[in-house]
């Protein structure tokens, strides 16, 4: 897949003022037109669970009715036939899931989402979605496929320095051996679904498909886990063979072995390089603006990260001077340096741009409450900040169109 030299948003629907598609969302797309960006990216599309995250979603297909603007629009009986037969595999899964009501949602999803999907590419903006690579405990697919899961372990990270304890997620493993016996068909369900929705698809945890942390049933921390190996390429290989050209991002962030690199490579992805993990003083530092890859998509940081201001504020004096930005905007001056790196696609938090810190934070990893709250407010979006970074834009040669 060609990735042009661009840039873009991320930004989250949720995160709309008012949290809804609609006007806030035209308005949204119609500032980054006139600030040259090409891509909007978004976190998964599902409903989120109880905390409010989209990673645990109770679907890996449905979409969340919580961002509609109109979630009482009226559905006709041949919108509901039409949507139930060109998404039989999993619609009815998620209709005895969510009730009454569920696909009629489905089908209002559709709509308003596909209107600003073509609003937005009329207007030369594309869309990066977010494809988590665990399904929730007792979700949808969960009850409706046991066969596709492992009993007696769940998903989690091993220890490490910032968490001696290993990170315990609790999400069902998949049973990769059932997978592989037929033929990867929820997996290519699941790709072919994301494919709908967006333009390109940041695959989550990548490094799971190599090989992931499994803990025992039971256990209160992931300090007892074992690795265990992923599929690799025979399911994307498989993915291949159903859909064509697999339009992914591998999300190979933290510790990463050689092996999820040539998986990486082996499939033609791009992969994803944090400016905020490039300053350890590390020469070979994968994340430092001197070693970017072309083919990656470069973030100032991510919804898991600080702000780049609540990163700046944070660090020492020795990380900060090693940035070589100006102290008296670090956030800007985080944006010029993932503008100015050779990675193809360069991608901010509109947190950034607008210069907040770490009150605006997305997500804390490992702390249950407080996260997924952040609205930007209506009238932070000025053509003067458009104006900026446009210009931003068009001086590291990643003008839209």
């Amino acid at each position: 897949m060609e990735l042009p030299r661009s840039a873009g948003i991320l930004l989250h629907p949720t995160s709309l003022p008012g949290g809804k598609l609609g006007k806030e969302a035209y308005r949204f797309v119609d500032w980054l037109a006139a600030a040259g960006q090409s891509w909007w990216q978004v976190l998964p599309l599902g409903p989120p669970d109880e905390a409010g995250s989209p990673y645990a979603s109770p679907t890996a297909f449905a979409s969340w009715r919580g961002v509609l603007a109109e979630p009482r629009a009226k559905v006709t009986g041949d919108e509901l036939e039409d949507f139930a037969a060109r998404h039989s595999y999993w619609i009815e899964d998620w209709s005895a899931y969510a009730g009454h009501g569920a696909v009629a949602d489905q089908v209002r999803f559709e709509r308003e989402w596909s209107a600003l999907r073509g609003y937005a590419a009329a207007r030369g903006v594309r869309v990066i979605g977010d494809l988590p690579i665990y399904v929730a405990a007792d979700s949808a697919d969960h009850r409706a496929h046991p066969e596709l899961f492992q009993p007696g372990e769940v998903a989690g990270a091993p220890p490490d320095r910032l968490a001696p304890d290993g990170q315990h997620w609790g999400n069902p493993l998949y049973d990769w051996r059932v997978h592989r016996a037929e033929g990867y068909r929820w997996w290519i369900e699941r790709f072919r679904r994301s494919f709908e929705l967006v333009d390109l698809t940041r695959i989550d945890h990548f490094r799971g498909f190599v090989s992931y942390w499994a803990v025992p049933e039971g256990e209160t921390t992931a300090r007892n886990g074992r690795w265990r190996r992923g599929p690799g390429a025979q399911l994307f290989r498989a993915a291949e063979a159903a859909l064509g050209e697999l339009p992914l991002v591998a999300e190979d962030l933290g510790h990463i072995t050689p092996a999820v690199h040539r998986l990486r490579d082996e499939l033609g992805l791009p992969g994803m390089l944090v400016l905020e993990f490039g300053f350890d003083g590390r020469p070979h530092n994968r994340y430092h603006p001197a070693n970017h890859r072309e083919r990656a998509l470069v973030y100032t940081s991510t919804h898991d990260q600080d702000t780049a201001l609540g990163w700046w504020r944070s660090v020492g004096e020795a990380v900060r001077r090693r940035t070589g930005i100006d102290p008296r905007d670090p956030s800007w001056g985080m944006i010029e340096l993932a503008w100015g790196s050779r990675a193809s696609i360069a991608i901010a938090q509109l947190q950034d741009v607008l210069g907040l810190g770490s009150e605006a934070r997305m997500n804390t990893p490992g702390r249950r409450e407080g996260n997924w709250w952040w609205r930007y407010r209506r009238g932070d979006l000025t053509e003067e900040l458009a104006a900026r970074l446009r210009e931003e834009t068009k001086r590291a040669g990643r003008l839209a169109g």
